[in-house]
């Protein structure tokens, strides 16, 4: 323990030292670390954080690191086991940090393509014969989720020493982990109030899932056969004594179009944790989408180039959906691909730094990650994707290792922007990708698809250990240490996700509305992707005429707010967010609604009760925590035991 106690400088002090200085001053050496109880926590709190991740991102499209909250859990648990003397010590501030880099490779690493590529891909594969789509089959989906993350974890290795050591980046997150653990090991007593509000906040959302989601209750069906159902509704029509919205000339009520209280913690949470800006943004998106899209689209009968004549005929909260997707998913397009295309210095910074960074220091020898390991883990990872890609996805040889290299081009733009900025900016890279081989191989929605979730997969995990390799580096963790913890991550990760994935998502009728009940997951990460690919597949003449003139709006729009960002970034806070926006356009109002209370809600707390600003994450991780885990384990009983 006492070798193992925290620095005498503090974590900003350690980022200010030369990367020789902190060899001498900083480097812990042989202290241990990656042991034995650091790395069953880490993968123990892994299989749950990816969980509750995949949960939370199929219904809201996010994907939040889960550092911090490993962090709080792992103080908690372990100040627990040494009161009950299970322990005669907790873990040291190396131990957390080799944790946390587990935990985190698990939560973060391993989830990205689940929310994004493969959704995308079941819903492309929906017929009219064949409502329920065709699953990949999960042992695909495991190597597939497995690959991508290795992939991730070893392109970072050659970016380390120029992002960390050279240009010392400030990785926001990897330095809020660092100080959040230098503050506990130094006698930190806010602490606990944080792991008690994470815990209690846990507690109070599972209580959610067990009422609104397990099939308990038994009643007879019109049909009059015995059905099994929860105890109460997953959303209430509250709205429904205000007059209708009109559309094809006719008053719907509010339900019709779904707008309902749903009272998700994980919801409540998801406000909490994106402001008030995001959650404007979407309530403003909701409002487009249902006083001008829905009633629009409702009322709009379309002849298509074959001469059939198309008119709604869903309810009008799913026809607003389907039409919304073609405003909001191009407007998230060309936001994002706008932005990255203003950060051209930080492209232009990052490769001179790879160079840079290719020279050997002598005291780097044994510290560092060596390249052989790039060369081997990236080597055999790659092989793994690429052969995955030409046997069930069509993708040609040439075209794969194309998608390879790109991605490693692309990965090292995303780490920087997310070393300056705290945002991985996976979305926008993926997009450029499905716009290269949309014009490569048009007609190939699951090339189209999957060549882009290598980007995204992988550039995800390069971005999470060059997090985690920050943090363990403001307090003097071996970086080799960390690159093992890592990996040792990725295994839960994937046990975690795809078994949740293959539960909680079966077929895909879980991603659809039904009259007056949205849809259990509404997956908006892969929505602008399944437009995306079903734009090239189908040619734009084919697409409903509402759609055509959505994408033209939606682009300008989508430009114009990432031009307005950039030249008055000092009043970025008063412009609407095109994040928001876009996922508002094409998200049930409900969800919109409940993350706009959330966001509401944190606001108030925060400026009225200043003390209490410091307990919004910790808590707001606890509500979604407690739901997803829940959650997954309802679902687990719904299939196997109540089915």
């Amino acid at each position: 323990m006492e070798a193992s106690r925290p620095l005498e400088l503090g974590p900003d002090e350690v980022d200010a030292l030369s990367e020789e200085a902190w060899y001498a001053r900083a480097y812990r050496g042989e202290a241990p670390q990656l042991t034995v109880r650091a790395a069953v926590t880490g993968a123990a709190l892994g299989l749950l954080l990816a969980s509750a991740n995949l949960y939370f991102g199929l219904k809201t499209g996010w994907h939040i690191g889960m550092g911090l909250t490993a962090c709080v859990l792992s103080f908690g648990l372990w100040g627990m086991f040494c009161r009950a003397e299970w322990s005669r010590t907790p873990l040291t501030i190396l131990e957390n940090a080799a944790m946390a880099s587990t935990a985190s490779a698990a939560s973060f690493a391993t989830g990205n393509t689940l929310l994004t590529a493969i959704p995308a891909l079941l819903l492309l594969s929906v017929t009219p014969e064949r409502r329920s789509g065709v699953p990949l089959p999960w042992p695909l989906t495991a190597a597939w989720v497995f690959l991508l993350a290795v992939l991730g974890t070893c392109l970072a290795i050659p970016m380390k020493r120029s992002l960390i050591n050279q240009d010392r980046l400030r990785f926001p997150s990897g330095t809020a982990i660092a100080g959040l653990l230098y503050t506990f090991h130094r006698g930190g007593r806010r602490l606990v109030a944080q792991a008690r509000g994470l815990f209690i906040a846990a507690l109070v959302s599972g209580i959610v899932p067990l009422l609104r989601d397990l099939r308990i209750a038994q009643h007879v069906d019109a049909a009059g056969k015995a059905a099994r159902t929860a105890l109460v509704p997953a959303t209430f029509k509250i709205f429904d004594w205000i007059p209708g919205l009109h559309g094809a000339g006719k008053p719907h009520p509010f339900s019709a179009w779904n707008v309902n209280l749903d009272y998700s913690p994980g919801l409540l949470a998801a406000g909490a944790l994106i402001g008030p800006r995001v959650a404007l943004s979407m309530a403003a998106g909701a409002l487009l989408q249902l006083l001008v899209i829905g009633p629009m689209a409702l009322a709009w009968t379309w002849t298509t180039p074959a001469g059939a004549v198309v008119a709604a005929a869903a309810g009008p909260g799913s026809v607003g959906r389907e039409i919304g997707v073609w405003v909001g998913a191009p407007l998230l397009v060309a936001s994002g691909a706008l932005a990255f295309a203003f950060q051209w210095r930080a492209v232009v910074a990052t490769f001179r730094g790879l160079r840079r960074s290719a020279s050997t220091l002598a005291v780097a020898a044994g510290v560092e990650v060596p390249m052989s390991w790039f060369a081997l883990g990236a080597g055999l990872s790659g092989a793994g994707v690429l052969m995955l890609t030409w046997r069930w996805f069509d993708v040609p040889v040439p075209y794969g290792l194309l998608a390879l290299l790109l991605t490693f081009a692309l990965a090292l733009v995303v780490c920087r922007v997310t070393g300056e900025t705290d945002i991985t900016p996976t979305a926008a890279m993926g997009k450029i990708m499905q716009l290269t081989y949309g014009g490569l191989i048009p007609q190939n929605a699951p090339a189209n698809l999957m060549t882009a979730g290598i980007t995204v997969g992988a550039s995800s995990a390069s971005a999470d250990l060059l997090t985690d390799l920050k943090s363990g580096y403001l307090l003097g963790a071996n970086p080799r240490r960390q690159f093992v913890a890592q990996l040792l991550g990725v295994i839960p990760g994937t046990l975690a996700t795809v078994f949740c994935f293959s539960v909680l998502i079966p077929d895909a009728t879980a991603f659809t509305d039904t009259p007056g009940h949205p849809a259990a997951f509404a997956v908006p990460g892969a929505q602008p992707w399944m437009a995306v690919a079903r734009l090239f597949k189908e040619g734009i003449a084919n697409l409903h005429p509402m759609a055509r003139q959505g994408l033209a709006c939606g682009l300008a729009v989508g430009a114009l707010l990432a031009v307005l960002e950039r030249m008055f970034p000092g009043r970025k806070k008063y412009l609407p967010s095109a994040t928001g926006l876009g996922l508002g356009l094409f998200l049930s109002a409900s969800l919109s609604l409940t993350i706009l209370l959330g966001a509401t809600v944190a606001w108030i707390v925060t400026r009225y009760r200043t003390s209490a600003s410091d307990l919004v994450v910790p808590v707001a991780s606890g509500l979604i925590v407690g739901e997803a885990l829940v959650g997954v384990v309802v679902a687990v009983v719904n299939t196997f035991v109540l089915r």
